[in-house]
């Protein structure tokens, strides 16, 4: 996806970052561990913290990445289970269902003095609960394009021909500085605008995909063949929502997206049934009828597809 907010600037080049970086990335799997590993190519130190098993198979392996986009390449981070030391960033690449947990291993205190979170999440209602944990001012929302699975630990086999990431906000100096160390990484990296706007532009486009891939077990290319008017059905729901909660969605460019994607290509829902893996559903469909019953605009296909898909 590539729509953003009308005023969206293209991020500062790489050569303005000031110095390496110390980063955290909280969960190394598929979105976690491939900027975990760009990073540290880039020469930013890294941290991944996760569980014993994967922490000591990142120390002791690195991370192998599998890459069109970027190459084939092996690269070294550091690991544990918690932090332990002030960072510049710490990235929240976990899914949304083990958020809380997750957070344990990010104290509050280990935020440097500039220090920033950045969640990287499905949805739109994680930054409230980051916010209360790590302060107002400390997190950067933002949403990242991609479709990157971890297929062993330290394994990450990047499919998309993309990497893209859009932080939400005005071009102030943390956020521009941020999208300077994600584009020395090789993310291209906007400075974008409303952040009601960046997430609903993500989650208009991400919970069709989501819903209708994992619904009828099928990849965009049959999704957007074979159920083309329940796709369009379900775009224009998702649309009416966002707009009513103050986002300028275009249901058109929405539908473009799918028809340049890889035939292929597979949401990472649908992933997550496929290996018998607990769904994001409520932070996606889930989010969206919250949304559409606050604002009262109708959404009977998304509410019949997160009603068929809440049994997995």
């Amino acid at each position: 996806m590539t729509s953003t907010a009308p005023d969206a600037t293209e991020a500062t080049s790489a050569r303005s970052a000031p110095r390496p970086w110390t980063v955290a990335v909280l969960g190394p799997g598929g979105v976690g561990g491939l900027l975990a590993a760009l990073l540290s190519r880039a020469g930013h130190r890294v941290i991944c913290l996760a569980g014993d098993a994967t922490a000591r198979s990142l120390r002791e392996g690195g991370i192998q990445v599998r890459s069109g986009q970027f190459g084939d390449f092996t690269a070294k981070v550091e690991a544990d289970t918690e932090l332990r030391e002030p960072v510049d960033l710490c990235v929240v690449a976990v899914k949304h269902t083990s958020l809380d947990a997750a957070l344990d291993r990010v104290p509050p205190a280990m935020l440097g003095a500039d220090g920033l979170v950045l969640p990287l999440l499905n949805g739109i209602e994680h930054p409230g609960t980051l916010r209360r944990r790590y302060g107002d001012d400390r997190v950067a929302a933002g949403v990242i394009r991609v479709e990157s699975t971890r297929v062993a630990p330290g394994v990450i086999e990047h499919g998309s021909p993309f990497t893209d990431i859009d932080l939400a906000g005005k071009s102030t100096h943390p956020l521009t500085g941020l999208a300077a160390v994600l584009e020395s990484a090789g993310v291209r990296t906007r400075v974008a605008g409303p952040e009601s706007a960046v997430l609903w532009a993500k989650l208009a486009f991400l919970a069709p995909f989501a819903l209708l891939t994992t619904r009828y077990d099928a990849a965009i290319g049959t999704v957007r063949t074979g159920h083309r008017e329940e796709l369009l059905t379900l775009v224009g729901e998702i649309t009416a929502v966002g707009r009513a909660a103050g986002a300028p969605l275009d249901a058109d460019r929405t539908l473009a997206m799918y028809d340049t994607f890889p035939a292929g290509m597979k949401s990472s829902m649908q992933r997550d049934a496929e290996a018998g893996r607990a769904l994001e559903l409520d932070a996606i469909g889930g989010a969206v009828l919250r949304a559409a019953e606050r604002y009262g605009v109708p959404a009977p296909t998304a509410a019949r597809l997160v009603s068929e898909l809440a049994p997995l």
